[in-house]
């Protein structure tokens, strides 16, 4: 492995890297899950479908950052974080493949192929986001135990411990799961309720929830496992929640003036849905605005926390992408 490429180096490159990385740490997962032959092809195609892998991108990236500030090498940092990175992102394609559902947002495209559902049915569908969001935790669990980072102030066992709470608190009631029951509630989908009117902190609250928890959760995994101490752990954090509302003001933008080609997802779902989003409430321009306020903070927070690496390169990505 390369590791952090030289300054002028593209940013998209150096995702790609991480991204090829986190598909060949996931192809090699799959075989050890014991899963019967016909789930194990719902997993494949929920898992394995290409997309961006900002997660764990961002888990990699991260450990990377704390790593170089306490003397582990990009490739020691890696290999760390990695059951981490594997991790959030059997969540985040678990929480696609239910999202995805006919009694959820119903839809028929993602990563630019059918949804889980469609090729093999709702049952199997559901049993294979089961089956990957209760692996998740298994990968962290079941990784080798590497010696603990120099100066670090846990164990290994007690990093990887909070990194699993850190997950499912994010993944959780309080989290995406969450979201996504205030989404459906905002979309006057829940049984026996008229759907509220979301105002800019509702909305925020929401998508803080559905997107930023796990965005989140991957950056403070990957300074957990590498040895961060609690300020530089907060520091991060704040980097993360800032990057994780840019992502999503940009995903409703691109929802607006995207195209299914490009995103791999159905476009205009939100608006035909009558969903709440940030260009429904504010226009495109107020938008795009309040997106580079947040990636301004993201960047600013980590230039504070003295952090090298890309991590404001990636904030800065987030703005520009097309996908």
């Amino acid at each position: 492995m390369s590791g952090v490429p030289a300054a002028g180096s593209s940013v998209q490159a150096y995702l790609h890297e991480l991204r090829d990385a986190v598909d060949e740490a996931l192809e090699g997962l799959l075989p050890g899950l014991g899963a019967p032959p016909v789930l194990d092809a719902a997993l494949r195609h929920a898992l394995l479908g290409g997309g961006k892998r900002l997660r764990p991108c961002l888990t990699l990236a991260t450990a990377e950052c704390v790593g170089a500030r306490l003397g582990l090498d990009s490739a020691r940092a890696r290999t760390l974080a990695m059951p981490c990175a594997c991790a959030v992102e059997m969540i985040h394609s678990y929480s696609l493949v239910h999202d995805d559902l006919p009694a959820m947002d119903d839809d028929a495209l993602r990563r630019g192929r059918p949804t889980t559902h469609v090729v093999y049915g709702d049952g199997l569908a559901i049993l294979a986001g089961d089956g990957l969001l209760t692996e998740a935790f298994r990968v962290i669990a079941a990784a080798p135990s590497p010696t603990a980072p120099p100066g670090s102030e846990r164990s290994d066992a007690e990093r990887r411990l909070r990194a699993m709470a850190v997950l499912a608190t994010a993944a959780g009631a309080a989290g995406m799961v969450g979201g996504q029951a205030i989404d459906l509630d905002a979309a006057g989908r829940v049984t026996g309720r008229n759907a509220p009117a979301l105002d800019r902190a509702g909305l925020e609250d929401m998508h803080a929830r559905k997107t930023g928890a796990l965005i989140r959760a991957a950056v403070v995994m990957g300074a957990v496992v590498s040895g961060a101490d609690e300020m530089l752990i907060a520091a991060v954090d704040d980097y993360a929640r800032d990057l994780g509302l840019a992502f999503q003001i940009v995903d409703d933008v691109l929802d607006v003036e995207g195209s299914n080609a490009a995103l791999g997802k159905t476009v205009g779902k939100d608006a035909a849905a009558g969903k709440p989003t940030y260009p429904s409430l504010y226009g495109l321009e107020v938008s795009r605005r309040l997106a580079v306020e947040c990636v301004d903070r993201a960047r600013a927070t980590v230039a504070a926390a003295g952090l090298g690496g890309r991590l404001a390169d990636i904030a800065a990505w987030s703005l520009a992408r097309r996908s």
